[in-house]
């Protein structure tokens, strides 16, 4: 793994913006870095599945989740990161 900048995502209808405290590494994970578990399209590229954090930012149609939300969540991907997109 190398690291780099990246600007920061924007969360879409129904999804939340994560400030990551923690990600976890798992078999999806190692599997996703040899090419052998494709992210869905449309997702991160980014490696890291399961994340904990807090909410920084909320995209329309969320109601269950607010600003400063501590949360844990399984992504499609982009845990491996300061901020990472999951749904709501």
């Amino acid at each position: 793994l190398q690291p780099s900048s990246m600007p920061t995502p924007k969360p879409g209808d129904g999804q939340i913006l994560v400030k990551v405290a923690a990600a976890g590494v798992n078999r999806p994970d190692v599997q996703q870095r040899i090419g052998a578990y494709p992210p869905p399209p449309g997702h991160s590229k980014l490696p890291g599945l399961e994340i904990s954090g807090e909410v920084a930012e909320v995209g329309s149609g969320v109601t269950r989740w607010k600003m400063g939300d501590k949360l844990c969540a399984l992504v499609n991907g982009g845990g491996y990161a300061q901020y990472c997109i999951a749904e709501e």
